[in-house]
């Protein structure tokens, strides 16, 4: 058997018209992912893998390699003293400091943890969790090989400006490491790169916005569509060029943006001489138009082009569900999985690709634990070996005669067209192209390259995917005015006054944890798993994980909600799905020690115990006595599984936090 292995590092250009980062988190990843990846890899002998570095990416890493306070806008705030920080900044800068993962990350700072609940924060205490979030990104390469990290780690507040400074000149010098770092993994042979077109575009949109509706007929698109073939072709040939004058070497693949593949951007592609890419399993189904998991293990060959299709399943478990896992038990999961594909398939090719940084921060120890695990385990197998992409390119393929335009994402556009804010930014587009068109003849070569380069940048997926209801960030205004500038640079360039439209905001107001709601009401809903009574689970908390997704994807489970509420007694819950329920296992996980509880379902009212009850019928419906907890403040995560193999970790963004001493009588209503 052999392991495939791509890790997408990918961020979107940050970047405002003056070249000045408007969000951190480039730098925050060079410190903490972006070096830890391929360097936990390289501590263990036989393992291998893929990295694929988009080119926003490359150029805005190589922004901090001197004096990175100059090119970031939170770094210029993050340096000032608070005292000369105006009220937004200030309150932007808190913003920041806050949006870390709480359980993972600020935890194991025991001041972290007080000023992150702290309302107002003095300037003293600014200071300090200025340090703490800077500290707590810093990966574990960092803290284990760099004193002054390690240093002011150990002191754990009471910093001063100095600290900051001393810090941040670290910080600047190690971000310089990383590329080479890289190259010399490519050169011994432990890695292979690759990279992706230059904005990160959706690339068969460019090429033919009806891919969408062939993806899904259901699909609404732009009007005032038209392909942008000559973008897509700068997109691929400006990428190949920035990897060249990085790593000094042509560039033998590509992950296209976001998995997405049609037959004319493969064409494309094979233009440019790029011999592999890679997708998800989804594609390949509806290719041979048959979803038999056996197809999935091997290399294809479409025209020329070598394709590797992931695993979804198994990419899905490193990025969402080991994290809730003991480090050994998610491991050895991972193994078996290999090895029960390995048994019904024969020189099977198995392909894990996923987000290569933005899934640590919700593993503990920004996920070294496990994967040191996983590499040593995989690094004794006799039966599997890990290649990389270059190598897979070598292996001999099967042939497809059809490829079906789709992404990573159910195989549809629908992520990044056809909600109303996604299609009206692309109208944006259009219409700016048109214009352009116009005026092109009349425009200076110079100021023609400035469009062009603003145009592409519109083009990047990363905007879309914010874009509409189906993710959620607290920087969706940051996102959406950094698109909107892109087009009104255009205009600007061109001496027409923009569209009064591009001023104001495509996406609505949305609460960031919309997808999470708290209960309203005290209630005492009966536990029969029936769905009949609308007023029964009225004024029930409910997480919607149809929408909790966040900057990752993965393909929905069973479960599509949660409804939970709680009485003078009880507590309750209830899980919504579209389809029938066929699981066999629940796990309840609480914050209490010997508090795992497993509980078989079966169809029908089943008493547990005294203090446990539940009710599967048209939907699971559950009743737990709050005496049945020790502690008034709990934390609760569901386990299902279907014939013992895990199906879904739920809540997906981590535990649910219930007060058993909340009183909802205030809120009560006739």
């Amino acid at each position: 058997m052999n392991l495939n292995t791509i890790w997408h590092m990918h961020q979107p250009d940050y970047r405002d018209s003056s070249g000045m980062m408007q969000m951190p988190w480039v730098f925050l990843h060079c410190i903490k992912d972006y070096y830890d990846m391929p360097w936990m890899l390289s501590r263990h002998q036989n393992i291998k893998a893929t990295f694929n570095i988009t080119p926003p990416l490359i150029e805005q890493i190589k922004l901090y390699y001197d004096e990175p306070q100059k090119q970031d806008y939170f770094l210029s705030l993050w340096l000032k003293n608070p005292r000369n920080l105006e009220k937004t900044e200030r309150e932007w800068m808190v913003k920041i400091c806050k949006s870390t993962q709480f359980e993972t990350m600020v935890k194991p700072f025991s001041e972290y943890q007080i000023l992150y609940k702290k309302e107002y924060l003095s300037d003293r205490e600014l200071v300090d969790i200025q340090l703490l979030f800077m500290l707590s990104w810093c990966g574990v390469y960092l803290r284990e090989n760099s004193q002054t990290v390690s240093k002011l780690i150990s002191k754990g507040k009471n910093y001063d400006e100095f600290d900051k400074i001393e810090l941040l000149k670290e910080l600047g010098n190690f971000i310089k490491t990383i590329f080479g770092f890289y190259k010399n993994l490519k050169n011994s042979g432990k890695i292979s790169i690759s990279t992706t077109p230059f904005n990160h575009p959706i690339l068969p949109l460019l090429a033919d916005m009806e891919n969408a509706k062939k993806a899904n007929p259901s699909t609404n698109i732009p009007n005032n569509h038209k392909p942008l073939i000559d973008d897509a072709k700068l997109q691929i040939s400006r990428a190949i060029t920035l990897f060249k004058e990085t790593f000094d070497f042509t560039p033998q693949g590509f992950w296209p943006a976001e998995g997405a593949v049609d037959e004319k951007s493969i064409k494309l592609l094979e233009d440019f001489k790029i011999k592999w890419i890679a997708t998800d399993e989804a594609i390949l189904f509806k290719s041979l138009q048959n979803s038999n998991k056996e197809n999935l293990y091997y290399p294809y060959k479409y025209k020329d082009m070598i394709i590797a299709f992931r695993d979804h399943g198994l990419s899905d478990k490193i990025g969402f569900t080991y994290r809730f896992w003991e480090e050994s038990k998610a491991s050895d999961d991972f193994i078996n999985s290999l090895y029960e594909i390995n048994q019904q398939n024969q020189n099977a090719l198995v392909s894990v690709i996923l987000d290569g940084e933005n899934a640590w921060e919700f593993y503990k120890n920004n996920g070294f634990d496990f994967f040191n695990s996983l590499y040593e385990k995989l690094d004794s197998l006799s039966w599997c070996r890990c290649v990389t992409m270059d190598e897979v390119s070598r292996l001999k393929p099967k042939n497809l005669t059809t490829l079906a335009p789709g992404s990573w994402i159910n195989g549809e556009f629908n992520t990044w067209v056809g909600d109303s804010e996604k299609t009206k930014a692309w109208e944006f587009i259009f219409k700016c192209k048109d214009e352009f068109e116009k005026q092109k003849n009349n425009l200076k070569t110079s100021i023609k390259e400035q469009i062009t380069k603003h145009f592409l940048a519109a083009e990047c997926s990363d905007w879309f995917w914010w874009y509409g209801d189906d993710h959620q960030t607290s920087f969706a205004e940051e996102f959406d005015k950094l698109f909107r500038k892109q087009l009104i640079e255009i205009y600007d360039l061109m001496q027409i006054a923009p569209p009064g439209e591009l001023f104001l905001p495509i996406c609505k107001t949305k609460n960031p944890i919309s997808y999470h709601t708290t209960p309203t009401t005290q209630m005492s809903p009966m536990i029969d798993g029936k769905r009949y009574l609308f007023f029964k689970w009225l004024g029930s908390g409910v997480i919607d994980e149809t929408k909790s997704n966040g900057a990752m994807d993965r393909e929905v489970g069973l479960i599509k909600k949660i409804y939970y509420g709680l009485d003078e007694q009880s507590i309750y819950f209830a899980f919504e799905t579209d389809k029938p329920l066929k699981l066999n296992t629940l796990t309840l996980y609480t914050n209490e020690t010997q508090k795992e509880i497993k509980i078989p379902l079966k169809q029908g009212i089943v008493d547990i115990n005294k203090e446990i009850k539940y009710a599967l019928n048209e939907w699971l419906e559950i009743e737990i006595k709050k005496s049945y907890f020790e502690q008034k403040n709990i934390k609760l995560k569901f386990e299902f599984k279907s014939n013992d193999e895990p199906n879904q970790i739920l809540p997906s963004f981590g535990d649910l936090e219930i007060d058993l001493d909340e009183d909802y009588v205030q809120n009560w209503f006739i």
